[in-house]
């Protein structure tokens, strides 16, 4: 089935057009994690405020987003009840976890990959010397129904204005906003609640579920090295799959899929071609491939070249974008 330029393009986030907001969670006005930028990119995500752009409203069964910070900027203590990935796409990350972010942590350079275990507090500061973008994968098409705060974000938050609803929705006391009439505070875990929240321990959360990026390119030199999914490298069936590709692991030839592909550039340019367009990817772009669309992949420079595929699978949660 041909597809337009245009309508291709509507398919295409590009990194330089990314538009970020300041206020996505409620740990926006807390020091140390007030100068973090969320994006939505596909799908709706996570994000508590009516501030967050999403590019592409529409999902294949997952959504994407990314969080870029300054040096020394921290997201603070949650936890998801899907999937998170994340891969790093600028910068030096350190990532933590456990109920005060002490039960292990584990540095990630540009390109690795963490396929972070469901059901533990986590967050994440960028450790380098300038602005840093980690780009990240949610499971599911409402991303798991939103977040889940350690009871100590909540507190925080609400002693620099902050409130958070039961609603999912975030209120700012700094700015004359009030709880509507009839909505609660979102309550704390109990210590009951709490217990449900495993310690981890750091040596199997980085033996099954960290992915460093030179590892991946050696095993990618001729065919894609499969990272996330059924026989893959790292532990999980989270409703997606995940591939790494190089120049060398590129079909040689035009391909189709009959499910959603999510291209996702670490390094290098690639020229995508179609019946009926083509165009040139860069690094930290995302394009949505749509199912059936006969196409090709080629880096159009010499050098470094690595991306991440994205595919949903049987058990993605509805995949709404049917086009």
């Amino acid at each position: 089935m041909p597809i337009s330029q245009q309508e291709m393009e509507r398919r295409i986030v590009r990194y330089g057009e990314l538009k970020p907001c300041r206020t996505a969670f409620i740990d926006a006005h807390t020091p140390g994690s007030n100068s973090k930028e969320n994006f939505t990119i596909i799908g709706g995500g996570v994000s508590e405020s009516p501030d967050q752009h999403v590019h592409i409203k529409e999902t294949p069964g997952f959504n994407i987003g990314a969080a870029g910070q300054p040096p020394k900027c921290r997201n603070s203590l949650h936890s998801h009840r899907t999937a998170e990935v994340f891969f790093v796409l600028k910068g030096r990350w350190r990532f933590f976890w456990g109920r005060w972010g002490n039960a292990g942590e584990v540095v990630l350079e540009e390109g690795d990959i963490f396929n972070i275990p469901t059901g533990i507090f986590r967050g994440f500061e960028n450790i380098g010397t300038d602005y840093g973008m980690i780009m990240a994968i949610l499971g599911g098409d409402d991303a798991g129904g939103g977040v889940i705060w350690a009871p100590q974000v909540i507190e925080d938050a609400k002693d620099h204005g902050l409130v958070l609803g039961e609603n999912g929705k975030l209120y700012d006391t700094k700015k004359g906003q009030a709880l509507p009439e009839g909505i609660k505070p979102m309550p704390l875990l109990t210590d009951e609640q709490l217990k449900a929240f495993p310690e981890t321990p750091v040596t199997a959360v980085v033996r099954d579920y960290v992915a460093r990026y030179w590892d991946l390119m050696a095993l990618s030199r001729n065919a894609p090295a499969k990272v996330i999914g059924e026989n893959a490298l790292l532990r999980d069936k989270p409703g997606f799959e995940v591939e790494f590709l190089t120049r060398g692991s590129i079909p040689q030839d035009a391909y189709s899929v009959d499910r959603h592909e999510v291209l996702m550039v670490m390094r290098g340019h690639w020229r995508l071609a179609w019946e009926g367009g083509e165009t040139v990817l860069a690094p930290g772009d995302t394009c949505a491939v749509p199912p059936g669309l006969r196409h090709s992949l080629a880096p159009s420079m010499t050098g470094e070249a690595s991306l991440y595929r994205i595919s949903n699978t049987a058990d993605s949660a509805g995949a709404t974008w049917r086009g």
